[in-house]
């Protein structure tokens, strides 16, 4: 492992150590601007929490172009049902698996976006690399909804050319992304006494891989609130039965993995339901045995008495299950104008009820403006269908790639030139913080790329080890050709 390798990932180890889910950054804007004091580097951040450090130029580049190198603080903090870790306080724990890097408590790892901080700190105490002057740009709340880069105004960065570290392959190069928006579905619910010939059962679905809703959404992957549904009413066909509780998913932006139920059936139907149950479960594997051979239903018995406790009314128990069973989930449209690219998509994300109402969010993205008008219109029909209030929240544009960029045309030639072979140039269905920097900063030159991530905002999120060096060569390589 090369000597930059060992340093990046020494930094990335200092950076897990600080609690940084999205929102909760102070900690870590405030670690690095004390980094930068201590090596006589001027920073200054912004009302929002944003962070730039400026990095002098090299001797005798002074006159190049200004770079701007930027980054997210903060990253997704998902976990196992079964991991006990704090992210409030509790350090990211990382553990190497042959080539791979992943967390060892049941959580995301950070790498998203963790490691490109580290690049830049690295950068930064690189003499031996040949640089123009750069501003390491450094976000907050990338993603609950690209707000920090939101927030940026005129005049915090003054660089024209921007790199941003947060791809996920290395030798592919994002020069375009999709825009997003999501929608809250809201309305209040009644409640009845749980009838006293019921049973409380509790019911779990689990066992799903998840991941990023934008990143992997073409991959078939089990949603737990739709398996939730389809469950629920298959249960219906054997027995009444009523909500007290339900939950599902806990980020807008991952597929979600868990969802939890806790309901009454009739006791006179408990062999039915369970027998229900075995054959959804059964039916589920084999649906997604390719993708998602690890799911579960689970259906337990809840000894607590029934004196007292409230239930939605019929009515409203199945609103809840006809909402999440209507609102659309997955891919809607592939692009017509690049092979294999996601155009449009949703992913019906969370589900919660706390207290009298009930909360439902669908994520929306799309490379195209008018169709993600028109699926998030659906989303929005749904609600009017179902008497619901809709708010949308979180948007953010499509950036469009620029094929003549003069930086995307010097980045293919040195890649080409360090590695003997043509990285691949792609369009994502992931929201990126370069559509929101280049609508504040018009004329701004992009491109994202990064070592390879798998299972982004999962706790299977891992790190190839080996494409930290080879990202790190073409940083260097890349630097030094734009000061030319």
């Amino acid at each position: 492992m090369s000597d930059s390798t060992l340093k990046i990932l020494e930094y990335f180890e200092s950076i897990n150590a600080i609690p940084r889910c999205s929102g909760n950054e102070a900690r870590v804007c405030e670690w690095l601007q004390q980094w930068a004091a201590s090596r006589n580097l001027d920073s200054q951040t912004d009302a929002a929490g944003n962070l730039v450090v400026r990095i002098p130029a090299s001797p005798g580049k002074e006159s190049a172009p200004g770079i701007v190198l930027q980054g997210h603080m903060d990253m997704v903090c998902e976990k196992t049902p079964e991991s006990k870790h704090d992210f409030n306080k509790d350090a990211i724990v990382s553990r190497r698996d042959g080539d791979w890097l992943t967390a060892s408590g049941g959580t995301t790892l950070g790498a998203d976006n963790g490691i490109a901080l580290a690049y830049m700190l690295t950068l930064a105490e690189a003499p031996a690399i040949t640089h123009p002057p750069m501003e390491l740009l450094f976000t907050v709340d990338e993603e609950t909804g690209l707000n920090g880069a939101k927030a940026l105004k005129s005049g915090f960065i003054t660089g024209r050319t921007l790199i941003n570290l947060d791809s996920e392959d290395e030798g592919v190069f994002t020069i375009g992304c999709a825009g997003g928006v999501d929608t809250t579905l809201t309305f209040n619910v009644r409640k009845e006494p749980v009838p006293a010939e019921a049973r409380l059962f509790q019911l779990t679905v689990g066992g799903l891989k998840g991941g990023h809703s934008g990143i992997d959404i073409h991959k078939h992957r089990g949603n737990a609130n739709k398996i939730m549904a389809r469950t629920l009413t298959r249960i219906k066909k054997e027995s009444n039965l009523g909500l007290l509780a339900i939950t599902g998913g806990s980020r807008k932006n991952a597929i979600p993995r868990d969802a939890k139920a806790l309901i009454w059936i009739r006791a006179d139907k408990e062999k039915q339901v369970l027998q229900a149950v075995k054959e959804m479960e059964k039916t589920l594997r084999a649906e997604f045995a390719a993708v998602d051979d690890d799911l579960f239903l689970k259906i337990q018995a809840d000894a607590e008495a029934l004196t007292g406790k409230q239930a939605l009314n019929q009515q409203d128990t199945e609103r809840v299950i006809w909402i999440l069973f209507s609102l659309y989930n997955g891919v809607a449209d592939m692009s017509a104008q690049l092979d294999g690219l996601v155009e449009t998509s949703s992913n019906l994300a969370t589900v919660d009820l706390k207290g009298d109402q009930i909360s439902i969010v669908s994520s929306q993205r799309s490379a195209t403006t008018s169709r993600l008008e028109a699926i998030t219109a659906s989303v929005h029909a749904v609600a009017g269908l179902a008497s619901a209030a809709a708010r949308d929240t979180d948007a953010y544009p499509a950036w469009q790639p620029d094929m003549n960029s003069v930086l995307l045309s010097c980045a293919k030639e040195c890649y080409h030139r360090l590695y003997g072979r043509h990285p691949v140039v792609q369009v994502i269905h992931a929201g990126l913080e370069c559509a929101v920097i280049g609508d504040i900063y018009p004329g701004m030159e992009m491109i994202s790329f990064g070592p390879t991530l798998r299972n982004p905002h999962s706790p299977d999120e891992s790190l190839f080890i080996p494409s930290i060096s080879k990202v790190w060569d073409f940083l260097a390589a890349l630097l030094k050709q734009l000061c030319e």
